[in-house]
């Protein structure tokens, strides 16, 4: 059995390669090859924390299952713990035998980050400059990675509701993007953000739509990661109206999770008759992407655990490939 930390998931595995990892998850998941079972939630007698249990297998050419378990337990920061730690558990589809134990807080972070990079990279204008990210939380740097690995941009603007968390995620990440030669910048506002930008992607929890319609320019590229209860929702309804590609990575989730469609659902505004198609069904050639230079189009993603099995199963060939991580017999 092969345990991999943080640090060894970065030293073997790139963003570029949680993107083509993530192309894959979505192809296998459209082709139906992944077994994708309720997520099972345990309360603490105390109240004080929960488990999540997320079980799936992908068959096809992987034929890999696995587990991740993810803890929120906020009393955890006044230990110095980590609030909302996680693990995967990979197993080998032909023998049931535990394979690898990889940390999941890394490998979730990045998954989800070459998502919204695996849409940018098949939706947006390729000629695309100017980016805004919304939120800074513990996604944004791998978000910011991501937009940047696809796509050769000269700016990208920050913003967060919280005063003073744009300046100093900038100043933290700056050296992140002097890399890719990208200039960060602090938005004093949502509109200053989004203003002429070619594609956004917003990563927060709020409740209500984190920009308006009319600021948002023809052509424009919408990532929508964060919201991802009913309750919640980053998009402004006018703008799925006004899209002319809707894209999501599992129909059945975000229709059933996501708040910026159910919502406005609810109200009369929105119809599931509006989305497009499945990420998969774009890179199978089953559906047609951008079609002009002027279309806007979005992509909503709630997360599945296919995409983490998938990522676990390369991040785990990577290493052993390398000779990285400590190997254990049980």
């Amino acid at each position: 059995m092969l345990l991999l930390s943080r640090k060894d998931i970065l030293s073997v595995f790139t963003m570029r390669d949680a993107i083509e990892a993530d192309k894959r998850a979505f192809v296998l998941h459209t082709k139906g090859k992944a077994v994708v079972p309720l997520r099972i939630n345990i309360e603490t007698e105390s109240k004080e924390g929960q488990c999540m249990f997320m079980p799936a297998y992908v068959g096809g050419e992987l034929n890999m299952a696995g587990v991740k378990i993810v803890s929120c337990f906020t009393g955890n920061a006044e230990k110095g713990l980590p609030v909302i730690p996680a693990t995967v558990a990979l197993i080998d589809g032909n023998t049931g035998l535990v394979t690898a134990i990889i940390e999941g807080t890394t490998l979730t972070q990045i998954r989800t980050a070459a998502i919204s990079g695996a849409a940018t990279e098949l939706l947006s204008n390729p000629e695309s400059k100017i980016a805004a990210l919304f939120g800074t939380g513990g996604q944004g740097p791998a978000q910011l990675e991501a937009l940047m690995t696809v796509r050769k941009l000269e700016e990208i603007r920050i913003f967060d509701a919280l005063s003073g968390r744009a300046a100093a995620f900038v100043e933290k990440n700056q050296p992140l993007a002097d890399r890719f030669g990208v200039k960060l910048v602090a938005a004093a506002s949502s509109k200053e953000a989004v203003k002429d930008a070619d594609i956004i992607t917003t990563v927060t929890t709020s409740a209500t739509p984190v920009f308006e319609n009319d600021d948002i320019k023809p052509g424009c590229h919408i990532n929508g990661v964060g919201s991802y209860t009913p309750d919640k929702r980053e998009i402004p309804e006018e703008l799925l109206r006004r899209a002319g590609r809707i894209f999501v990575d599992n129909s059945e989730a975000v229709l059933s999770e996501a708040g910026d469609f159910i919502i406005p659902m609810k109200e009369g505004l929105f119809s599931s008759d509006s989305i497009d198609g499945e990420l998969g069904d774009l890179i199978l050639g089953k559906v047609e992407g951008r079609r002009s230079k002027d279309e806007i189009t979005i992509m909503k993603t709630v997360g599945f655990a296919t995409l983490d099995i998938v990522a676990a199963a390369e991040i785990a060939k990577k290493a052993a490939e390398a000779g990285v991580g400590t190997v254990i017999d049980l």
